[in-house]
């Protein structure tokens, strides 16, 4: 027997006594962390009298569902970052939604065209910037490339899965000769090696050593709140990059249905019930992400940064361009 094959085992056996407890379950593996989206899912037993019984991990959960096969307890893959959506959906572990509910509320951009994938909460890419450093209120992603930022921006690995989809986009909106010399240009502007996490580009931003970061928006919100890090949010400001004749690039926080779901009906319940207001309101506020639903409240930091006008290419289209991303980022060096 594998080590995966053993693995998979021992986390059905885990998920078992749950079974006992309720009459009607959904099993979650997510890469959220647990204490973000338990309230989530709190509210939704709550609300439903469903059980829900999490597995958490940083990685590999598409794998492991793949091992596990058709004995795999999960029913819902919570995920961030269209490139672990596509990486389960490549993985052959998903199966279709197919609800109405989910068609009438997320919006097409944001779902898979066969059905497979939706998006639950939206995350734009943005720039950190210095305060006293950067005077102007508007950017474009293109503009990176510019001379005038030589040795003035701070950002993290380009192969990275957050700046791979950013990097995608372009490649999806500009083709991959403009996106090459986009990334050379990028690069040639860089302060210092690609490093650390979006964290380290504002703290770097706040110590003088580059004047524009880039990174998620709500990381931003979270040093905010930090005791340790409100002062690297302090010495900057957000500004909602847009590319020429478009909008801001955004990534999803996504969920998936198993192949193989045991709980099937009460996962489509989850799903649904995930894109509905309480829940929306819940992301909102608890995760500081961008509600997928229209109609509602931003949390006050987020909608500090002004009003944000989501890119209007489909996010499957960033998830056709991912691997055109990555070898580009190879070929230029982007993070030598």
């Amino acid at each position: 027997m594998s080590r995966l094959r053993a693995a998979a085992l021992a986390v059905a056996a885990i998920l078992v006594p749950f079974a006992a407890e309720a009459a009607e379950q959904v099993n979650v593996y997510t890469y959220r962390e647990t204490k973000l989206v338990q309230p989530l899912f709190d509210a939704f037993t709550k609300d439903t009298g469903i059980a829900v019984n999490v597995i958490s991990a940083s990685s590999g959960l598409e794998q492991r569902i793949k091992a596990e096969g058709a004995d795999s307890p999960a029913d819902v893959l919570l995920t961030v970052d269209i490139g672990r959506i596509d990486d389960a959906v490549a993985a052959g572990i998903s199966q279709p939604i197919n609800s109405a509910v989910i068609d009438e509320i997320v919006p097409a951009q944001f779902r898979d065209p066969n059905g497979h994938w939706a998006g639950i909460s939206m995350r734009a890419r943005v720039i950190y910037a210095s305060k006293d450093r950067v005077k102007q209120e508007a950017i474009t992603y293109e503009e990176l490339a510019d001379p005038k930022w030589k040795g003035k921006i701070c950002i993290r690995s380009g192969q990275h899965i957050y700046n791979n989809a950013l990097f995608a986009a372009y490649v999806a909106k500009h083709g991959e000769a403009k996106a090459e010399e986009w990334l050379r240009g990028l690069k040639a502007n860089l302060a210092q090696k690609p490093s650390g996490g979006d964290r380290e580009t504002a703290r770097d931003v706040a110590a003088g050593k580059c004047d524009l970061g880039i990174g998620n928006t709500y990381y931003w919100a979270l040093m905010l709140k930090d005791p340790d890090k409100k002062a690297w949010a302090d010495a900057t400001k957000v500004i909602l990059p847009t590319f020429e004749g478009g909008g801001t690039h955004v990534n999803l926080s996504g969920v998936l249905l198993t192949k193989n779901a045991p709980n099937k009906a009460s996962a489509v319940k989850l799903i649904e019930w995930l894109a509905g207001e309480k829940a929306q309101q819940i992301y909102a506020d608890a995760n500081y992400e961008y509600p997928i639903r229209a109609g509602v409240a931003l949390n006050p930091v987020i909608a500090s940064y002004g009003k944000l006008k989501p890119d209007p290419l489909p996010i499957a289209k960033i998830a056709a361009n991912r691997k055109a991303a990555a070898t580009l980022v190879d070929k230029v060096g982007f993070d030598n």
